[in-house]
């Protein structure tokens, strides 16, 4: 009996070791909680001894620099365009040269003239400058495109949204507002000047969602580290009449309630040059993508991935050096994953890969679609015979150009990607299964005979477009009304510098 109870007595080393164990765990703690004090007490005294006193919206950049050093600098390397991945980086890529198809499935609209890879924020203003997309507007009036293009490119937009009201904002030129809108996209497209917490700037964002049946007010914290970004990464279109943007998110947020809304206004961006069907441009559906995916689901924001936290002395902020999270795997994916940044790199680039071979195909097929559909309205073909090949074209292209013009969409939701791209082509084959039917009614049997765009420019050529001319005009515009709208600019105050 009495070896049993001297069996049960802890001996004396294992209660030293929890003692010391004990100790340990409440020093861990003690250092945590002073951590945490330190952290909030810089916190708060950046935010109440703060050098400049910044209130309303301010849209000059570079004020809100000596209030907040860490995130303006971070801000600044957006400008960077050294960065690279096997598909996309921050330089620009001609995508018109790599994919010459893609002149072809926007023959009629502007993206056939210059379609480039995005670089980061800071070069949002003068990328739009360059593009050809934008013409070359001499005068306020002139130009191919309204003010409502400006939208999502600088922080002056709101300012003048409160000055002139939205819906006088939108009904002008482009051209109209270039002295106002100058400084690239920063800080008051994202923050209240005043407490600099998150906030909605753009009301189209806000009208999306209660057109989705949604209360745009009852987001939480995390949702705003997305919804910052939703307020242009997704899908529009500008109303006809007076240019008005809105979110076509009355039917949700997919591919397939998109598409039936704008059915059901019987709205399209514009007339296929070659095929004549009434086309959807999708423009960069990055959120609405995003929320099918795996991140969305289990609650990682836009911001955690794009915009990571970086801890510097006592103060933890958040990178405004928005860029690809391959870039810096290390704060980025191996804050949830425990795989190697080799393995983890790989799994993004075996998903994008997969992505790209559904693509490749898709833009083939399509492309091919849209002459074959030319040469049999050259050959007679009717408007009864052809009404169905046109809504294949619509649905084929609506459905590609949703999935590739979403930033990454074939990493956020790579299931989703391909889904949409799938089905893109099989409406392509359709189309193009329905178009040698009617030809063949018409006495033509055998191939339809293929121009050559094997490169950009003898696709725009093919399509009837004077690239040379373009930039001719371009280079003008760049030379003399560009100049003119920064000197304007500085001399009211609305630009601080101009990089």
């Amino acid at each position: 009996m009495s070896t049993s109870n001297d069996n049960k007595k802890m001996k004396p080393w294992v209660g030293w070791l929890l003692f010391f164990v004990t100790i340990g765990v409440v020093f861990l703690l003690g250092m945590l909680a002073a951590s945490i004090t330190q952290r909030r007490a810089e916190i708060t005294s950046i935010m109440n001894n703060k050098k400049v006193n910044i209130t309303g919206i301010e849209s000059r950049n570079e004020i809100f620099a000596e209030n907040y050093p860490r995130e303006y600098e971070s801000w600044t390397k957006t400008a960077d365009t050294t960065f690279q991945s096997e598909f996309n980086g921050s330089s620009v890529v001609d995508v018109l040269e790599q994919r010459p198809e893609m002149v072809i499935l926007w023959a009629g609209y502007a993206f056939s003239k210059d379609y480039g890879t995005p670089r980061g924020h800071m070069h949002a203003v003068e990328d739009v400058y360059h593009s050809l997309r934008t013409g070359s507007p001499m005068t306020p009036d002139a130009g191919p495109q309204p003010a409502t293009c400006w939208t999502c490119k600088s922080p002056d937009v709101p300012r003048l949204m409160d000055s002139l009201g939205i819906a006088e904002y939108y009904k002008g030129t482009w051209a109209s507002l270039g002295h106002e809108v100058v400084n690239p996209i920063g800080c008051a497209d994202c923050h209240d000047a005043e407490t600099m917490n998150l906030k909605i700037s753009r009301p189209a964002l806000i009208e999306g969602f209660a057109n989705s049946g949604q209360d745009i007010t009852k987001a939480s914290q995390q949702d705003m580290r997305s919804l910052a970004c939703a307020q242009c990464h997704v899908e529009y279109y500008f109303t006809p009449e007076g240019k008005y943007l809105i979110f076509p998110w009355h039917n949700g947020l997919t591919m397939e309630g998109g598409e039936q809304y704008y059915d059901s206004i019987q709205f399209a961006d514009y007339t296929h040059k070659l095929s004549r069907a009434p086309i959807i441009k999708a423009q960069h559906p990055d959120y609405e993508i995003y929320k099918t995916g795996i991140h969305a689901q289990r609650g990682v924001s836009c911001a955690d991935c794009h915009m990571p936290y970086i801890s510097e002395g006592g103060v933890k902020y958040t990178s405004h050096h928005v860029r690809s999270p391959l870039a810096s795997i290390n704060n980025t994916c191996q804050v949830c994953h425990r795989e190697s940044e080799e393995t983890l790199r790989t799994a993004v680039y075996e998903r994008q890969r997969s992505a790209n071979e559904i693509r490749n195909l898709a833009e083939k097929e399509l492309a091919t679609a849209h002459i074959e559909a030319k040469f049999a309205w050259d050959k007679g073909a009717t408007e009864a015979q052809m009404k169905d090949i046109l809504q294949l074209l619509r649905q084929s292209q609506w459905r590609w150009n949703f999935a590739v013009a979403s930033h990454g969409g074939s990493f956020h939701s790579p299931v989703e990607f391909q889904r949409i791209l799938s089905l893109s082509l099989d409406r392509a084959h359709k189309a193009r299964f329905e178009i040698s039917k009617v030809l063949a009614q018409l006495g033509h049997i055998g191939n339809v005979p293929m121009p050559d765009i094997s490169t950009k420019e003898k696709a725009q050529a093919y399509i009837g477009l004077d690239i040379p001319q373009e930039r001719a005009a371009k280079k003008q515009f760049m030379e003399t009304v560009v100049p003119q709208w920064l000197e304007t600019a500085k001399a009211n105050g609305k630009l601080v510098s101009r990089r």
